[in-house]
């Protein structure tokens, strides 16, 4: 049986003395950017739903879509969506057991966030 008198002894980690790392940011930024796309992608589908429901229906979803919000959601899901692609890629070379030294990761976790924000800016100059 595990010795219940432990003393006074964290069972992990704790936040105080942690330092949390590029690789251990850009993995949860990751999970977090592709929770927002899924959000994002119910945003589009309403849109359409309301397109193809009524003029009065549509009239209200492409209100909010094409308002300053909007626009400052889809910016913000279209740097998600870059985001996501590039971390994406980043573990398909991780899975070929290649850039996996600590400084080869960080460096691959700083192309992310460069890359995704040279990326967004790009696509907006461009469409």
């Amino acid at each position: 049986m595990a010795d219940v008198n432990r003393g006074d002894r964290p069972l992990s980690p704790h936040i105080s003395i942690y330092r949390p790392q590029l690789t251990s940011m850009t993995s949860i930024l990751t999970r977090i950017t592709g929770n927002a796309l899924l959000v994002t992608a119910l945003l589009i589908v309403w849109w359409f739903l309301a397109a193809a429901t009524s003029p009065e229906a549509f009239a209200t979803a492409n209100g909010v879509l094409t308002s300053w919000f909007g626009d400052l959601v889809m910016v913000l899901s279209l740097l998600g969506i870059w985001y996501h692609t590039l971390a994406g890629v980043r573990h398909l070379i991780w899975d070929t057991g290649s850039m996996l030294e600590i400084d080869k990761a960080e460096m691959l976790g700083w192309i992310c966030i460069g890359g995704s924000v040279v990326l967004t800016i790009l696509t907006i100059i461009i469409i």
